[in-house]
């Protein structure tokens, strides 16, 4: 790699604007402003220095995806923070800095790039806060909690000229890619039905016992700081840490939890990763004894302006579990591990360098433990938009949100996809964003 020197006003300040397409760069390729180097591998590269917002579950698997490049470990949980930081010193042989308040870790110059792996009501402000300090993000999905939320992170990108990978690792998987190629290259014809199956609330296998009352928190977790821009409630022990995505403060349930994935990778295949649908509406289950928020299970219908209907079904058994592509010329079906053409002849021939290619980098990540996590490193490095960009994310979590809403209001949804409003409806398009808790907000672009 060649050594270049710059400043990094002057980096940002000569880079040019980032384009939509995914392989646009988002400043000068080969310039990469950190100058600690490693043994990365079999070959010496450069070191991007990562600082992990949030350690508990999903935050420890981020965090193992890219083990080496840990300097630095941030929750709001003091055992998590040093479970964590020991997990890290023994597996590089080096110290760790530890936070609890991830701000004071965005002051650290000696990190490049955060891992934000916080409960959903998080994302969209450790994301900005991330973006405005100068900071490279991997943030989990669903990248926001409200629409508006993935509308300010797109500009705050943009305008930081940051790499943004949203974590919706299916989008690196080899089966995802190769059914999303097929599709957009024409092999099942016009898509005429999408059928998108989800899982049922998993609470009562995570709670035990089912219902506890509201207690003190414990010493250990800054409860004010885990609520952040949430609204104020008395702390109880099944609501937080995994059980927070079925309350409507903290997430949106199996909707924003796996639609997050399946919907992601319908949005890709159907080539609507700058748009979504025109039209959501939802049929309903709740909790008959009203233990969680978020619906027990869920149907929801949307409608697309080429005429393709997403059918998305949690909890119901009605579809399998994952991505069914109905078209004209026959079924695709796609999930974790599973990749079926019937006919069979569908997959016969193999797609030609002339067809339409999604993500060719790609193939470089077929063999990593992690090829999500290593599209974002290597993207740090060239400034090239990696997989599952900021814009990517925000607009597969805006099907997710429409789908939401329509579930809570009872009402149909219709969206402008180019304007990224509600219409017709100005009492549903106050869905779009949500009050944030003072003092908390988002920075202003």
């Amino acid at each position: 790699m060649i050594k270049h020197t710059i400043s990094r006003r002057a980096f940002l300040r000569e880079a040019g604007a980032a384009t939509l397409g995914v392989t646009a760069t988002l400043a000068l390729p080969n310039l990469f402003l950190n100058r600690t180097f490693a043994a990365t591998g079999e070959n010496p590269s450069e070191l991007v220095r990562v600082g992990a917002i949030a350690c508990g579950g999903q935050g420890n698997s981020n965090i193992g995806a890219v083990m080496k490049n840990v300097v630095a470990v941030c929750d709001v949980d003091k055992k998590h923070v040093e479970t964590t930081r020991a997990r890290v010193e023994k597996a590089n042989g080096a110290k760790v800095e530890t936070y609890t308040d991830y701000r004071k870790m965005l002051e650290n110059k000696g990190i490049d790039a955060v891992l934000v792996s916080t409960p959903d009501h998080w994302h969209a402000l450790a994301s900005a806060d991330a973006l405005v300090a100068g900071k490279d993000v991997y943030c989990e999905k669903p990248l926001t909690l409200t629409i508006h939320e993935g509308q300010v992170l797109v500009k705050l990108a943009r305008k930081y000229k940051r790499v943004f990978q949203t974590g919706s690792q299916q989008r690196s998987d080899a089966k995802f890619l190769k059914a999303a190629e097929y599709i957009r290259n024409g092999r099942l014809g016009k898509i005429k039905r999408v059928l998108v199956g989800l899982p049922g609330v998993n609470y009562a296998e995570r709670a035990k016992p089912l219902t506890v009352p509201d207690s003190e928190p414990p010493a250990e977790l800054n409860y004010d700081m885990w609520l952040g821009p949430a609204p104020y409630r008395p702390f109880n022990v099944n609501r937080v840490h995994y059980l927070f995505r079925f309350f409507w403060d903290y997430s949106g349930g199996q909707m924003t939890n796996w639609g997050a994935h399946h919907l992601d990778i319908t949005q890709w295949a159907l080539g609507m990763d700058e748009s979504g649908p025109v039209e959501a509406e939802a049929t309903c289950q709740w909790n008959k004894d009203k233990l969680y928020e978020t619906p027990e299970t869920f149907h929801i219908t949307y409608r697309y302006a080429n005429g393709t209907v997403v059918e998305c079904n949690s909890g119901g058994n009605k579809y399998k579990m994952g991505a069914t592509f109905e078209g004209e010329k026959g079924v695709i079906y796609v999930n974790r591990g599973a990749l079926t053409f019937d006919p069979e002849s569908l997959e016969e021939e193999a797609l030609k360098d002339s067809d339409v290619r999604l993500y060719p980098e790609l193939k470089a990540y077929a063999k990593l433990r992690s090829p999500h996590h290593a599209n974002w490193l290597d993207c740090i490095k060239t400034r090239r938009l990696p997989v599952c960009d900021v814009a990517v994310g925000h607009h597969s979590a805006i099907v997710c949100h429409l789908g939401n809403i329509a579930v809570r209001t009872g009402k149909k949804v219709k969206w402008d996809p180019a304007a990224e409003q509600i219409v017709g409806d100005a009492e549903l398009a106050n869905w779009a964003t949500k009050a944030y808790r003072a003092p908390w907000k988002l920075p202003e672009v």
